[in-house]
């Protein structure tokens, strides 16, 4: 057998037959590992997945053991389709061993230095400015407002060079890159053709910099770091560089949960003033909101969990959604509390939206320290902003992914 069950357990056998869900997954969206999940009561879950085996896994222990060390390789385990769109070609997320440890200990040095605080004050800047500018006027679409503001400032942080007429382009590329990922049809082509262009721009930027003397900047660092002695092929290196200047970008989504959050939960606004709370309502947001609905990597060797065996190289699915969502790690799971988050340890394994263990030496995203501190001066900032939401659709589809605010939302700053 593949993957199965210890002998005895034939009720959770037909409750779960081996039916592929390859048709199943992209219809019930960040519903469908969760719901398979449910009929095992959290227990591991083997499935086929385009004919292939696989198995779903869920809750801290099973994210624990997903991140443990040998157990699991992340190479041959994103889709090529994913690859061409969200992370590119030769990523450190496809990485493994050594080769991961080196490109890892880059973007460590890169993204969990003093230099995130000074990114995360600019970005709030650069955010209030533009606020500046929409007030009194017609609504404003604070997804693709916001979305601009960090992918300029972001690569301005970088040190790519600020070319005014790009700065829209840049942002829609950055957003067309994540909202395409996993998306059929116009989305997914939108997708490439941003990734394509990004990394052809910045592929001819990387080249430009190496003619020239090392400066303390990541555009910098990256085009000049080597390999088994060797420096990155510009391509790489532009796509590592765009893993700085994409997932930044990203926090766009959370900004915009964040209006819908303060929308439906209007107490919590007067409370972001204080930093503790501004903290723990960055926390629920990931948590309680859907953007990433699970993480995947293939058996590096035979495995044994919860008496579900995962054979070498059959595909493994961390259920992120469904973990941030689960009574048995999260109390009233489906109400938004902020105080959840106030005055208590996160275990490493419990809030996963980037992973788990430890950034430094694992596959955990080491860019999570910039997502909540640009997710928090953003948040404290839009909690001073005098705006409100006119008549519009607030609903998020969960069939959708990433899920999005259907209208943006639409803000009228006065």
């Amino acid at each position: 057998m593949w993957a199965g069950f210890a002998p005895s357990p034939e009720g959770i056998r037909k409750a779960m037959p081996l039916l592929d869900q390859a048709l199943t997954a992209p219809i019930k969206g960040y519903a469908w590992l969760p719901d398979l999940r449910r009929r095992t009561h959290g227990r591991p879950v083997p499935i086929r997945l385009l004919g292939l085996p696989a198995v779903a896994l869920g809750g801290p222990a099973a994210a624990q053991f997903f991140y443990e060390k040998g157990n699991f390789e992340r190479h041959g385990a994103i889709p090529g389709p994913v690859l061409d769109t969200l992370f590119g070609r030769g990523a450190v997320h496809t990485l493994d061993g050594q080769a991961h440890e080196a490109r890892k200990a880059l973007f460590v040095a890169l993204l969990m230095q003093d230099g995130v605080d000074i990114l995360a004050k600019m970005v709030g800047e650069a955010f209030d400015e533009a606020a500046d500018g929409w007030r009194g006027g017609p609504p404003v679409s604070l997804f693709d407002a916001t979305a601009e503001v960090i992918a300029t400032t972001v690569a301005r942080w970088v040190g790519v060079p600020e070319n005014e007429s790009d700065r829209i382009a840049q942002a829609r590329d950055m957003i067309a890159m994540v909202d395409g990922s996993v998306a059929l049809g116009p989305r997914h082509a939108r997708a490439r053709l941003a990734r394509r262009r990004q990394e052809r721009r910045l592929a001819e930027l990387i080249e430009a910099v190496r003619r020239e003397e090392p400066l303390p900047s990541a555009l910098s660092a990256i085009a000049h770091h080597t390999a088994d002695g060797c420096l990155l092929d510009a391509r790489t290196a532009a796509v590592e560089l765009l893993n700085i200047i994409r997932p930044a970008t990203a926090v766009t989504w959370f900004v915009a949960f964040a209006a819908h959050a303060l929308e439906r939960w209007p107490g919590n606004r007067a409370r972001l003033t204080d930093d503790d709370f501004a903290l723990a309502f960055v926390h629920e947001l990931r948590r309680f909101y859907p953007f990433v609905p699970f993480l995947a990597a293939r058996a590096a060797r035979d495995l044994h969990i919860q008496r579900v065996d995962i054979r070498r190289g059959a595909l493994t699915l961390l259920d992120v959604y469904g973990q941030h969502h689960d009574a048995r790690v999260w109390p009233e799971p489906y109400e938004f509390r902020p105080e959840r988050f106030l005055r208590r340890q996160i275990g490493e394994f419990e809030l996963i939206p980037q992973g788990g263990g430890d950034p430094r030496t694992g596959h955990r995203c080491p860019g999570e320290n910039i997502t909540v501190a640009l997710l928090g001066e953003l948040v404290q900032r839009l909690g001073r902003l005098e705006y409100y939401l006119p008549a519009q659709d607030l609903s998020i589809d969960l069939g959708r992914v990433p899920a999005r605010v259907r209208s943006g939302p639409l803000i009228v700053v006065g």
